[in-house]
C-alpha cells in the first residue's frame, strides 16, 4: 500500500466511508485514535507534543479494561506495565499481526525503522529497571543483565520474524519514555532525550496509522468495547 493511503486524512476519509459497518467498539477506538493521530500530525516540529498525542492515539486504539484503568492511581501509573497488562499489549498485537496478511507491520520494523529500533534498544535511559536501580526499588538490581537479555530477545524475535514479540519489548521502551514525559520526568524540548523522542515519534507515527488501518480492514473481528464508552443520560 502506498504511504500516502496511511496519511492522516486519507485514514479519515477511509473512516468515513466505511463507519457505517463498525460495531460500536470499533467506532468508539477508531474515531478516537484518528482524532489524536490528526492532532499529532500537526506537531511535526515540537516532538514531545507529537509522541505525547501518538500514545494517546495508540492507547485509544488499543484501549483496554475500564475496571483496570480505575484501579490505576497515579503511583502505580508511573511504574511500568504489570504482567497482566503487558499481556493485554501482545494480545493486541497478536491480533493485528494475524489479521496482516501482507506483513505490512513486519515490513516496517524490517525495512523502515530498523536502525531507530536497534538505537531505542541500546538506550539505557527508556529501560525500566535501570531506573528502578538508580530509585533503590524492586526489580532494579542486575539491571545490566536483564537490558541485555532483552536486546537479545529482541534481536531473536526478529531473526526468526515473531513480530508480537518484537513489538512487545519495543512498546516497554517507548512506555517508560511516555511515563517520562507524562509524569514530568523531562524537559520540554531537552536535548537530553532528544534521540528517543525523535525516534519514538517516527514509530509511532508510522505504526499507529497501520494499526488504525488494520483494524478498519477488520471489522468482523471481536474488538472489545473500549475505555470510558459514550454514556447517554
Amino acid at each position: 500500500m502506498a504511504a500516502d493511503l496511511l496519511h492522516p486524512d486519507r485514514l479519515k476519509e477511509k473512516q468515513r466511508a466505511l463507519r457505517g459497518g463498525f460495531a460500536l467498539p470499533l467506532t468508539l477506538r477508531v474515531h478516537r485514535a484518528l482524532s489524536w493521530l490528526l492532532r499529532a500530525h500537526r506537531d511535526q516540529d515540537d516532538l514531545d507534543t507529537r509522541f505525547i498525542h501518538l500514545w494517546i492515539g495508540f492507547n485509544a486504539a488499543y484501549a483496554g479494561d475500564l475496571q483496570l484503568a480505575l484501579e490505576v492511581d497515579e503511583e502505580t501509573a508511573a511504574r511500568p506495565r504489570n504482567g497482566n497488562e503487558r499481556a493485554r499489549f501482545e494480545e493486541y498485537f497478536r491480533t493485528l499481526v494475524r489479521l496482516d496478511g501482507e506483513g505490512r507491520i513486519y515490513n516496517a520494523l524490517w525495512t523502515r525503522f530498523p536502525q531507530e529500533i536497534r538505537i531505542l534498544l541500546d538506550n539505557r535511559y527508556v529501560f525500566a529497571p535501570f531506573w528502578k536501580h538508580h530509585a533503590g526499588l524492586p526489580g532494579g538490581a542486575g539491571w545490566e543483565i536483564s537490558f541485555e537479555a532483552a536486546k537479545r530477545a529482541a534481536h531473536a524475535a526478529l531473526a526468526r520474524g515473531d513480530t508480537p514479540v518484537v513489538l512487545s519489548i519495543l512498546f516497554d521502551r517507548l512506555y517508560v519514555l511516555r511515563n517520562q514525559l507524562l509524569h514530568g520526568g523531562a524537559t520540554w524540548n531537552s536535548k537530553a532525550n532528544r534521540a528517543q523522542v525523535r525516534d519514538g515519534a517516527a514509530i509511532l507515527g508510522h505504526l499507529l496509522p497501520l494499526f488504525i488501518d488494520l483494524m478498519m480492514d477488520n471489522p468482523g473481528e471481536d474488538w472489545a468495547m473500549p475505555l470510558y464508552p459514550v454514556i447517554e443520560d
